[in-house]
């Protein structure tokens, strides 16, 4: 498995961006015809690219599974479009790295072989842009995702704020009734897929039970069951730390890769 670092300019970002990724190009496995299947892997709040790299159990499984994993840094932005010009994070991750990696290292181009996960505010923006860029992405993996922001009220306590992590979306009522919101995401692929213009990918959410965001991976994993989507959907006793996380990665990783859908 190689590991490989690369710094591009970023059409979407309008500066440079630093990318890592694992490739399973010296792993003794052949490389598929169509290319490697590939995870866009994003890491949660005050963290950065490496998390994964350094904290998880994720390159030993990547290498048994001949899978290519892309870790973009995406600051504390929850991965969506910011206040500021030339901070589209979602577009990023959704869009640009993918389309910049296929053409850098020998992945599929395949939808159903692309994916997206991540941790926390990685699983809140996995949630956000694997609707929202629901062409690009088949699977979802979503670990303790912070999906907490919008799926309460300002002043309901299980909206669990401790970062001012609202910051980078605006005012609330206004951010809630755009794309930021995970939900209007979802509202939005719903009507595309009624008029058989796409496809839901699956998604897979885990919390711990012991989780302060237990509460709003629950009221998620509702709204995605009511709208059709075909969601796997489990909890257990763990927290909000890679020991959780670790213990999860090999049953969301075999079910993201499975060719049938499990739900």
């Amino acid at each position: 498995m190689a590991l490989i670092k690369v710094t591009y300019a970023s059409d979407v970002m309008k500066r440079q961006i630093s990318l890592s990724a694992y490739i399973p190009i010296d792993n003794g496995q052949p490389r598929p015809e169509y290319g490697y299947r590939t995870l866009v892997m994003l890491h949660g709040l005050t963290a950065d690219g490496s998390s994964w790299i350094r904290e998880s159990d994720i390159e030993a499984m990547a290498r048994e599974r001949n899978l290519a994993v892309l870790f973009p840094s995406g600051e504390n932005s929850f991965y969506v479009q910011g206040l500021a010009p030339n901070s589209d994070y979602g577009e990023l991750v959704g869009r640009e790295i993918v389309e910049f990696a296929r053409g850098l290292f020998p992945l599929s181009a395949r939808r159903e072989d692309t994916f997206i996960g991540g941790l926390s505010m990685g699983g809140f923006g996995a949630l956000r842009n694997g609707l929202k860029y629901a062409d690009t992405f088949a699977r979802v993996i979503s670990f303790s995702a912070a999906i907490h922001m919008f799926e309460f009220e300002p002043g309901d306590p299980r909206r669990h704020m401790v970062c001012h992590e609202d910051m980078v979306m605006g005012d609330y009522a206004a951010a809630r009734q755009t794309d930021r919101n995970p939900a209007v995401c979802l509202e939005a692929l719903k009507a595309r897929v009624d008029a058989g213009e796409g496809s839901y990918p699956g998604i897979y959410m885990i919390c711990g039970i012991d989780d302060d965001l237990i509460d709003a991976n629950r009221s998620f994993r509702d709204r995605l069951l009511a709208a059709g989507v075909p969601v796997r959907y489990r909890e257990g006793p763990g927290r909000h730390d890679f020991a959780y996380w670790n213990a999860n990665l090999p049953d969301l990783l075999d079910w993201m890769l499975a060719d049938e859908d499990r739900a």
